[in-house]
């Protein structure tokens, strides 16, 4: 069997991007260079590896079984290059998926004293809800995530990282802003403000705030914390949020944190994930460790 470094890396790139056309932009390649490569991989193999559904091109299950090989190789070719070009112990792309507000009032500043300890500028950051960095980890599109909810998923391992406080926050003008001894109840009938559906943010406040609420509205639903932090100061209603992303607003008085009486746990776990299947280059292990040690410190 003669299977090229390049024809893995069409076939990676169809798995990421979906489409041929796609594909072919990302690898500046011709559309028909890339059909003809993926169709010499197959014919190799003996097997297709992508289903059509939609004009789109989605794994099957041999392609599934060949992605985390592919990865590996691919890895292992990237770190062979860079040990005989560059001289460097960590060689290649760190692709790193982060959830909201790890990814605004975390990460950057863990990748900045990673790039200083390690000397490694080879680092992209997609920042999205916690669902679709999940996804992205199983389809191989990211090599590591750090998300704020516990993922289900059973190709992902999940480790604790590190976790941060939750609160309430409304804005200056609201009945609620400084009042010294609010109690639960005082937060019945409220209208929230949430993050969408696959959120961590959102997830802590369906499993601990509003499963003890017996009545609440959600008069909007929005895709980043800054908007919500808007959208809370402009008066149109209260949220629940982490104390790291309100803090700058809180500050400078857009919103104000309420100091509210309850016995819900407002801590939360931040966690790091990774695909079970991922081959750990010596780049990938290095980070981890950097990421457990410190959570330590």
């Amino acid at each position: 069997m003669n299977i090229s470094l390049k024809q893995l890396h069409v076939f990676s790139a169809v798995a990421q991007y979906r489409t041929l056309t796609e594909a072919s932009e990302k690898l500046f390649l011709s559309k028909a260079a890339v059909s003809l490569s993926l169709s010499e991989l197959e014919k190799h193999i003996g097997h297709t590896l992508f289903d059509r559904v939609n004009n789109r091109l989605r794994l099957n299950h041999q392609g599934k079984e060949l992605l985390p090989l592919a990865d590996e190789l691919l890895e292992r070719a990237t770190q062979i290059d860079g040990i005989f070009n560059n001289e460097k112990s960590l060689v290649g792309t760190l692709r790193i998926g982060a959830s909201d507000t790890l990814g605004n009032q975390v990460v950057p500043k863990l990748l900045s004293l990673f790039r200083t300890k390690h000397d490694h500028n080879s680092q992209s950051l997609f920042i999205s809800n916690s669902m679709l960095i999940c996804q992205k980890l199983v389809d191989f599109d990211l090599d590591i995530a750090l998300i704020e909810g516990k993922a289900q998923h059973p190709q992902l391992l999940s480790y604790e990282f590190s976790g941060d406080s939750m609160c309430f926050v409304c804005s200056a003008n609201s009945p609620l802003a400084h009042s010294p001894n609010l109690q639960f109840v005082d937060i019945e009938q409220q209208q929230w403000i949430l993050r969408e559906p696959g959120s961590g943010t959102r997830e802590f406040f369906i499993q601990n705030v509003a499963s003890q609420l017996q009545h609440w509205q959600q008069v909007f639903e929005l895709n980043s914390t800054e908007a919500i932090i808007n959208a809370v100061s402009a008066g149109l209603g209260i949220s629940c949020l982490s104390e790291l992303a309100a803090n700058v607003a809180v500050a400078d008085g857009r919103v104000i944190k309420m100091k509210i009486s309850s016995n819900i746990e407002m801590q939360r776990q931040f966690w790091l994930l990774i695909h079970k299947d991922k081959y750990q280059s010596p780049l990938l292990k290095c980070f981890i460790d950097f990421c457990n040690n410190w959570k330590a410190k």
